[in-house]
């Protein structure tokens, strides 16, 4: 809902989200479509976070593919965002326990090796918080993702990880205590 209203007053000549999700269930495809354009960004970055880059396109279209055939399901329209991140959360678990169950397992979740320019030491620290946040359990990473990463509230992120805020808090302090370290091992200072 915080998300939805701020796309709506930043640009007060868009339709909010729940408009176009009603419009969606009454067959509207291009308003599927402006859904799709809105949040494919995020959806793809929240998605490369929490399972990497090998499977991506087909976790994106995964997650549209359940949005479409979810929409005439959601009994808030205006709460859309937080349903599709959900879905994301969904779609992202799902994958990660197929993962556990093939053999390669590490193979499949190992980043690729940084290819870092050497004269840009932004990159390469983007680099280690990639790798740290890779090293993370899934239920530190997700709160990190989608609260420093994605900037979505406390709250909305207690919702779609169906867990109390207070754990969102605690798995922030120990996930970003996590990354510390392993930035700190990689001669990082603070």
């Amino acid at each position: 809902m915080v998300v939805a209203a701020m796309v709506a007053a930043d640009k007060p000549d868009r339709p909010a989200d729940g408009e176009l999700v009603r419009r969606c269930c009454q067959g509207d495809e291009l308003s599927f479509r402006e859904l799709y354009r809105r949040y494919q960004g995020k959806v793809r970055a929240t998605l490369y976070q929490l399972c990497g880059r090998e499977v991506l396109d087909d976790l994106v279209q995964e997650t549209f593919l359940r949005v479409w055939r979810g929409l005439p399901k959601l009994r808030s329209p205006d709460y859309f965002s937080t349903w599709l991140y959900r879905i994301v959360w969904n779609v992202a678990t799902d994958k990660r326990r197929e993962f556990a169950k093939s053999a390669d397992l590490r193979a499949k979740l190992q980043p690729e090796p940084p290819v870092a320019p050497p004269d840009l030491m932004e990159l390469h620290y983007r680099d280690w918080v990639e790798q740290a946040l890779q090293e993370l359990k899934l239920d530190f990473r997700s709160v990190i993702v989608l609260h420093d990463l994605e900037d979505l509230p406390q709250k909305q992120v207690a919702e779609i990880l169906n867990i109390p805020v207070g754990t969102v808090k605690s798995r922030l302090f120990h996930g970003r205590k996590l990354v510390r370290q392993y930035l700190e091992k990689q001669g990082v200072t603070f």
